[in-house]
């Protein structure tokens, strides 16, 4: 399909966006393509005063929002997002390094959460509760949201953690990724005017940004999808104003592979569920593979082959089947991780190496994994899979739950009563059966232990955005 050009695709404002306008301010910032290491723009970083306007016009816009008819606004954001989707698909190319071909689903997904939780707004509902008084709830909106997202889709993010809290009755306030925030900048040229002013605000910014908005007074609840110590520090710093968090977190997920496995469909989930296309930089990444003994041999040697016809390249072109690595420091910290392996005695079977001038890590995997070494328990976000070989069942579980992550894992059996044992045995909050990698809407998404808290994608994620008042009504 024939692109729109990058230039006519980029967001004219660079700016900070709230009360349904554009504001400058002190401090700006060089946004990086990835691909080549040039600047591609300067832009907004919100300080703490910042922080404080755009939760106060979010404020000031909640009543009127959480008594309006909410689901009208929600589809027309979805319809103008499923209009501009290669744009913004290759807005995000440019600035992630993801390739534009796999990006163009990004803005529908995001469409699609916004068309679902604009038909769940009947749900938000109480219940009457009997006894000698009339007693009954209800569910009323929280207030204003601030959701911190994930540089590795940053439209599909947005636009869609937009969504449960605007269904719910709330106003919202996203915080782009540092790192790549110019397609969450042209989604505020796109939807800005949608929104009455104040209900939508957009504030790209770093760590002081994020850190106002967690210990704001007036925010009243903040989520983010990132790494795990940025989590903790979320919900150490929203403590001291007792507001929730919904936190989706890294992961260390497993692959685990029984004898019985369809090998042809199980070679495709290992190859597919490393998220390569991204260069493995995704929390759901199944990048502990465990290949029964059976297996091993005959699996490994096809997923090398099919790994290695992944082509990096220029991200905004068509063609281009796998990118870089958001930054320098990333592509650094992934060859570090590498080196490590090499040196505790993992086998490297493909890949290990950077290439061309941006941040680029070749495909790479590792066979004779033991489970103490640093590859095999620190999440990578890179393209780096662990391959295991194991012939006890009980020792290899113990394995796969040997770890403080626990966001998802994906299982390949023919046997579906094996494959439910396996489900109730491994300590993950969403579990593929035969598949990888895939989301449904209306199926809760998120993870246990250091993977994070809440569920999101479902009915749970707009609940989560509403707080039950009970009331009592005497009879006497």
């Amino acid at each position: 399909m024939a692109l729109p050009s990058i230039q006519s695709s980029l967001p004219v404002h660079k700016d900070l966006f709230y009360n349904g306008d554009w504001h400058s301010t002190k401090q700006y910032k060089e946004t990086i393509n990835p691909a080549n290491g040039q600047i591609i723009d300067r832009i907004a970083q919100a300080s703490v005063a910042d922080v404080d306007s755009a939760v106060q016009s979010a404020r000031d816009a909640f009543p009127t929002w959480r008594s309006n008819d909410r689901a009208p606004f929600l589809r027309k954001a979805a319809e103008i997002l499923r209009q501009h989707a290669a744009e913004l698909a290759l807005i995000d190319a440019l600035d992630t390094g993801n390739p534009v071909a796999e990006m163009m689903s990004d803005a529908k997904a995001a469409a699609a959460q916004l068309d679902y939780f604009s038909g769940l707004i009947p749900m938000i509902k109480g219940e009457t509760i009997p006894g000698p008084d009339f007693h009954y709830t209800i569910r009323e909106p929280l207030g204003v949201v601030a959701r911190i997202v994930a540089f590795n889709h940053p439209v599909m993010f947005a636009g869609s953690k937009l969504a449960a809290p605007l269904a719910a009755g709330n106003t919202v306030i996203i915080k782009p990724p540092d790192q790549a925030p110019l397609s969450c900048l042209k989604l505020a040229e796109l939807l800005g005017q949608v929104f009455p002013p104040g209900v939508i605000s957009i504030l790209p910014g770093g760590i002081e940004c994020g850190k106002a908005l967690t210990e704001h007074p007036k925010v009243a609840k903040v989520t983010l999808i990132g790494s795990v110590s940025t989590g903790k520090a979320i919900q150490k710093s929203a403590a001291d104003t007792l507001k929730p968090t919904l936190l989706e977190l890294g992961g260390k997920n497993a692959l685990v592979a029984f004898p019985d496995a369809d090998v042809g469909k199980l070679v495709q989930g290992v190859a597919k569920g490393m998220n390569f296309t991204w260069a493995g930089q995704s929390c759901g990444s199944t990048s502990r593979v465990f290949l029964h003994e059976s297996l091993h041999d005959c699996v490994l040697e096809e997923v090398t082959k099919a790994v290695q016809q992944h082509k990096p390249g220029i991200p905004t072109e068509m063609g281009t089947t796998m990118g870089p690595l958001i930054s320098k420091a990333a592509q650094e910290r992934v060859l570090s991780y590498i080196e490590s392996g090499k040196n505790e005695g993992a086998k490297l079977i493909t890949g290990g190496e950077a290439l061309g001038e941006g941040y680029f890590v070749l495909p790479t995997i590792f066979s004779d994994v033991k489970p103490t070494m640093r590859i095999a328990r620190e999440e990578i976000f890179g393209p780096v899979m662990s391959v295991f070989k194991w012939t006890d069942e009980e020792e290899m579980f113990h394995q796969v739950n040997d770890t403080k992550f626990g966001l998802t894992a994906s299982i390949y059996t023919l046997d579906l009563a094996k494959a439910q044992k396996a489900v109730g045995r491994i300590e993950a909050g969403f579990i593929w059966v035969n598949q990888v990698g895939r989301h449904f809407l209306g199926v809760p998404f998120g993870g246990m232990k250091e993977s994070g808290l809440g569920r999101e994608e479902s009915l749970d994620e707009l609940l989560s955005f509403t707080q039950t008042k009970s009331v009592n009504v005497s009879l006497a």
